[in-house]
């Protein structure tokens, strides 16, 4: 099985308000990723959860049991993927589809065709590009469970990425959302044609 793990744990500080709530199209970024998620062929999907958690749980339709708190959110990103990892111990994912939650602008066709390289490669690391520039979400295998659980937690996600470069590959897609990091409200401007509000 393979699982999904959603990090919505920041504090937004450069847009001025969650951006798990922003608007995008009939939904908000956060029960859009969540939804393409679970139209997927992806098992199990948990969302990491910490600054404004409560405000977010109230804007949004996610099962309480698919949500996780991280309390020590604000030492980081991969602070977040650990808990996220942690609350997937009993599942047992073969591998981890690492989505953030300022990354919206995905499809399912991507997250299968992520899932399919997985599954018709030895890569255990799966990052898609854009015109040759890596983006998100990246899938990541079970065997590299213990890189992130050991990690410093200031080196983030990429410091696996770096350390194992002969287990990438990369997957070229046409989806602009890849390489779309939503972080400030010009960002959310680019991509919506509106302002975060």
């Amino acid at each position: 099985m393979i699982a999904a793990i959603i990090l919505a744990a920041g504090k937004s500080e450069r847009m001025g308000r969650p951006k798990a709530l922003l608007p995008f199209g009939t939904s908000t970024f956060l029960q859009h990723l969540y939804d393409i998620l679970k139209s997927s062929s992806a098992g199990e999907v948990r969302v990491v959860l910490g600054s404004q958690a409560e405000e977010i749980k109230a804007g949004s339709n996610i099962p309480e049991t698919d949500i996780v708190i991280n309390p020590d959110y604000e030492k980081g990103m991969l602070s977040s993927f650990r808990a996220g990892l942690l609350a997937l111990q009993k599942t047992a994912p073969e591998a981890v589809i690492l989505c953030p939650v300022d990354h919206p602008n995905i499809s399912v066709s991507l997250i299968e065709l992520i899932i399919g390289n997985f599954r018709s490669s030895k890569a255990e690391i799966i990052i898609p590009t854009r015109g040759g520039r890596r983006g998100h979400p990246v899938l990541f295998a079970g065997s590299l469970f213990g890189e992130f659980l050991s990690a410093p937690l200031d080196v983030g996600a990429r410091y696996v990425v770096h350390k194992f470069p002969e287990k990438v590959l990369e997957v070229e897609t046409d989806e602009p959302g890849v390489i779309q990091d939503i972080d400030a409200p010009e960002d959310y401007q680019e991509l919506t044609g509106k302002n975060p509000g």
